[in-house]
């Protein structure tokens, strides 16, 4: 039992240190990591809107005007992650994952959405605290789409 012990307290060092061994200052700070390896972000969550816009022309302007907006605000490493959720008793249609620490600073972002100003999508905000890191998976999501968005 003593040697079990000794060895899970040896393992445990031996862990910290292999964790600590592969830290990197430089890219921490150059994606705001506190001393955990998170940041805060903002949650944003499409619901569906009151407006019942019935001409498709319309829908599809307004669509395709979404589709622009968030490509733009990806150039600009605001977004980073967005996408549509599956049927649900909710209304919630999709989300956005701002890389911005403040409710505020997402909802000028979202503003420029033309779905949101039509009325299309009606939005909810909330404050969340992720993995510094999340930010650097689109260079990979980038790399394994055959098809742009």
């Amino acid at each position: 039992m003593k040697k079990l012990v000794l060895f899970l307290i040896i393992s445990a060092f031996s862990s910290a240190a292999i964790a600590q061994s592969k830290y990197d200052k430089k890219l921490a700070d150059s994606l705001g990591a506190d001393e955990y390896g998170m940041k805060k972000y903002v949650l944003a969550i499409l619901k569906t809107g009151p407006a019942k816009i019935e001409d498709k022309k319309v829908t599809d302007s307004l669509f395709r005007g979404h589709m622009d907006n968030i490509n733009r605000l990806v150039k600009e490493k605001k977004l980073i992650v967005a996408g549509p959720l599956g049927k649900n008793d909710l209304t919630y249609r999709g989300i956005f994952i701002f890389d911005v620490p403040t409710v505020e600073q997402a909802r000028a972002l979202v503003d420029t959405d033309p779905t949101v100003k039509a009325g299309v999508f009606a939005v909810e905000y909330l404050s969340w605290y992720g993995s510094a890191a999340l930010p650097v998976y689109l260079e990979t999501s980038e790399r394994i789409s055959k098809e742009s968005h």
